[in-house]
């Protein structure tokens, strides 16, 4: 028996009772939940250069990467057990591990208000979309509902960080919207939609937003 990071599910099971379900209930909103937070990788940009003493920010980011794959490396070679792994995952890289890359990827390659864009987008619009796709109550929603989501975090971040201009950064928001919700929909079999619904935007809004566009960085 492997070791195990988690305690049989009591949580998610907990969970799931308090929302009115199952430990099945449980599991898919923690995984949700947890999803969401990628989003607080964002502080990065609020600590000043020299917050870590050990290193400079840029570097624990680094580090703090190759402690999540470290995790997904134990997974599959220690039988290390990890909550709200789903059964497709069990032989293949999970998501939790493709979408800690693009985050840092993204912060680490990226302006900042294409990457505070692109890492809002994924984190929220990601699991929010797949709770409508897969609930024959609220499906009708799907995709518009997302869709204004993404384009609206997407404008916000280009205007209120990158100070692109109104017109522009809504043109942008809503190209980036579209290749989002494109991404995320397939599963892709040596990957996953998490990074690509995270670096396709991004890399269509760097290359024609700044590059070509001579928008700001």
């Amino acid at each position: 028996m492997g070791w195990r990071l988690h305690r049989h599910g009591r949580f998610r099971a907990w969970l799931g009772a308090r929302l009115g379900g199952d430990a099945e209930l449980g599991d898919r909103a923690w995984r949700r939940a947890l999803h969401v937070l990628g989003a607080a990788a964002l502080v990065y940009y609020l600590l000043p250069e020299e917050a870590f003493v050990v290193a400079p920010k840029w570097e624990v980011l680094l580090a703090a990467l190759v402690a999540v794959l470290v995790l997904e490396v134990l997974r599959h070679k220690a039988g290390l057990e990890l909550p709200t792994i789903r059964p497709y995952e069990a032989r293949r890289v999970a998501s939790f591990a493709f979408f800690a890359v693009a985050v840092v990827a993204a912060i680490l390659l990226f302006p900042p208000p294409i990457a505070v864009a692109v890492v809002l987008g994924t984190a929220i619009v990601d699991p929010l979309a797949g709770e409508l796709r897969d609930s024959p109550h609220y499906r009708p929603l799907y995709p518009l509902i997302p869709f204004g989501i993404y384009t609206g975090l997407a404008f916000g971040a280009l205007v209120a960080v990158g100070n692109w201009p109104p017109p522009d950064a809504f043109f942008f928001a809503v190209v980036a919207a579209g290749l989002a919700l494109l991404a995320e929909r397939p599963k892709y079999r040596w990957g996953d939609d998490d990074f690509v619904m995270t670096f396709a935007p991004a890399l269509v809004l760097y290359t024609f937003g700044v590059l070509a566009a001579g928008l700001p960085a």
